[in-house]
C-alpha cells in the first residue's frame, strides 16, 4: 500500500532540510508518494472574500503575492527535480501551490485532513519556539490541533537514519509505533531503538490487555500482559509482526536524570538518533505539573526529526 506524505514548504532552507529528510529515509523505495504543498496568502478586497473561488484569487494578488506565488512555483519545480536525482522518482511527486485568505496553519491542516494523508511533515525554523515553524505564521496551532494526523516536524539537516522510540508501557505509545511499522514496512535503511527513561518524575503507565489487542493477537496479549517488561515486548513484537527485522531493534533503558523530555533529547544526541518518534496523549487529558514531556522534546530537539502521533 502506497504511503502518503504532505509537505508543506516555501522555499527557505528549512523546506530544503525537510526534503533532505525525506531523501534519506526513503530513496529508491516505490511505495511512498510526496505531495508537497506551498501556500501563498493573499489579501483580496473584504466584499470578495466569500464568493471568489482559487482561479479568481489570482487575479486578485497584489505585486508582492505575485512574486511569492512564482517562487512557489520555481522551488516546487527545482524540488521535483532534486527529489528526482536522489532517489524518489518524478511519479512518486505531486505538487500544489494554495490561494489562501486564511491563516497557512489552518489551510494546512485542512489539506492533509482532506487528503487522508499518513503523515504532514514540517520543517521548524529555530530551536526553542514552536511558533518557528515554516511559512513564518504558521505557529503553533500546528502542533497543538494536528492530532488526527501524525505530524513530523524536521529540525536541521538530519543524516541519521537512526529512530529512538521512547516506551512508557501506554496505549499512546503503540499508537506511535503502529504508525512507525506502517511507515517503516519494507524500509532497509532504518534502525530502531526502543528506549525507557525511569527517571525520577517519569510517570509509569499499565498497558491494558484490552488496548494491546488493538495491535497485537489476543493469546499474544494474555500471555505477556503480566510481563514487566511488556513495555519492551509489544512494541517490539509489533514491529516484527509487520516484517521489520528483529536483528535492526534494539533495547536502551537507563535511570539517569530528573525529566524523561532531557533523557530522551540527551540520548538522541549522545547516539546519533535522526528521528524521535512518540504518542501524545490525547488533549482532552489535563498535563502534569511539568507539562507535556512531547512537547518538551520538540522544543529541545536539534538537527533531529520528531514524529508525533495522536
Amino acid at each position: 500500500m502506497e504511503k502518503k506524505l504532505l509537505i508543506a514548504v516555501d522555499g527557505s532552507v528549512y523546506s530544503s532540510n525537510t526534503l533532505h529528510y525525506l531523501e534519506q529515509l526513503f530513496a529508491h523505495l516505490d511505495d511512498i508518494h510526496l505531495h508537497l504543498l506551498s501556500v501563498v496568502t493573499c489579501n483580496p478586497p473584504e466584499t470578495a472574500r466569500e464568493w471568489l473561488n482559487e482561479k479568481e484569487l489570482m487575479s486578485t494578488l497584489r505585486p508582492e503575492e505575485q512574486k511569492r506565488f512564482a517562487a512557489s512555483r520555481r522551488f516546487l519545480n527545482s524540488a521535483v527535480d532534486r527529489l528526482g536525482r536522489n532517489g524518489i522518482k518524478p511519479d512518486q511527486v505531486t505538487t500544489e501551490i494554495k490561494i489562501s485568505t486564511t491563516n497557512p496553519a489552518a489551510e494546512v491542516l485542512r489539506i492533509a485532513r482532506k487528503g487522508m494523508f499518513d503523515a504532514l511533515v514540517i520543517g521548524r525554523r529555530g530551536v526553542s519556539k514552536l511558533e518557528e515553524l515554516i511559512m513564518g505564521s504558521v505557529s503553533s496551532t500546528m502542533f497543538e490541533k494536528c492530532h488526527d494526523v501524525p505530524i513530523w516536524i524536521v529540525d536541521g539537516q538530519v543524516n541519521s537514519r537512526k529512530f529512538l522510540v521512547p516506551v512508557d508501557g501506554s496505549h499512546f505509545t503503540l499508537q506511535a509505533v503502529d504508525h512507525l511499522c506502517y511507515m517503516l514496512k519494507g524500509n532497509p535503511y532504518a534502525e530502531i531503538t526502543l528506549f525507557h527513561s525511569a527517571a525520577m518524575f517519569a510517570q509509569k503507565q499499565d498497558l491494558s490487555a484490552g488496548f494491546c489487542e488493538h495491535f497485537l493477537p489476543s493469546d499474544w496479549c494474555q500471555k505477556n500482559c503480566a510481563d514487566s517488561d511488556l513495555y519492551f515486548l509489544a512494541p517490539k513484537q509489533m514491529l516484527i509482526d509487520s516484517g521489520f527485522p528483529a536483528k535492526r531493534i534494539h533495547r536502551l533503558e537507563t535511570k539517569k536524570g530528573l525529566h524523561p523530555s532531557r533523557q530522551i533529547v540527551r540520548q538522541a544526541l549522545i547516539d546519533d538518533f535522526g528521528t524521535i518518534v512518540m504518542g501524545r496523549r490525547d488533549k482532552e487529558i489535563v498535563k502534569g505539573v511539568f507539562g507535556s514531556v512531547t512537547e518538551k522534546v520538540v522544543a529541545m530537539s536539534v538537527d533531529t526529526a520528531v514524529w508525533i502521533v495522536g
